[in-house]
């Protein structure tokens, strides 16, 4: 994982330089997301690896799929790609590409994991002091976990905000047995 990581890194910001040195910041983000999403499809993997099919029918494949959707730059990329025998990095490099993207324009992106359903005036009051803490735009992502109990977790990148009954329990259950 880390080294298909590594590998996609340069692609990622020199799509990024590119991107927005054309102004079209949006355009890069939609055609590598789709490029990243068509090649991580199983069988698109698998025709991208068969060693049996040339470059160019690798090529006319993704492009059939893709369609006039992907801009002229990110086919480029794409060609690239096919012809280095590095296709797989292209979710990579999307993902890579998408967190600069939202570094650039100051926005987290937080996953709100809750024990019921919320209510779109809870959502928005949490959403509105997570951006007041981090000092960014919050782009949140809502699930519910009924194993949670009561309460909600907030994931922030790394950072996890605990404020679940089901992590209170255990925390008292920790500070119980000592």
């Amino acid at each position: 994982m880390a080294e298909i990581a590594t590998l996609a890194r340069p692609y990622a910001e020199a799509s990024f330089r590119a991107a927005l040195e054309s102004r079209d910041l949006p355009g890069w983000s939609g055609g590598l997301a789709l490029a990243g999403a068509i090649a991580a499809d199983p069988k698109m993997a698998g025709l991208l690896g068969n060693p049996r099919l040339s470059r160019s029918e690798k090529l006319e494949i993704f492009f059939g799929v893709g369609g006039d959707r992907l801009s002229a730059p990110v086919r480029n990329l794409v060609t690239i790609l096919v012809e280095g025998a590095r296709a797989v990095l292209l979710p990579e490099i999307a993902a890579q590409f998408d967190a600069l993207k939202r570094a650039h324009e100051s926005v987290l992106k937080v996953r709100i994991v809750s024990a019921m359903p919320l209510a779109d005036a809870d959502r928005d009051d949490l959403v509105a002091e997570l951006s007041r803490k981090y000092g960014r735009r919050i782009e949140a992502t809502v699930e519910v976990d009924a194993t949670l109990i009561g309460g909600a977790r907030v994931h922030v990148g790394d950072e996890v905000i605990h404020a679940s009954m089901r992590d209170a329990l255990a925390q008292m259950a920790v500070a119980l047995a000592r």
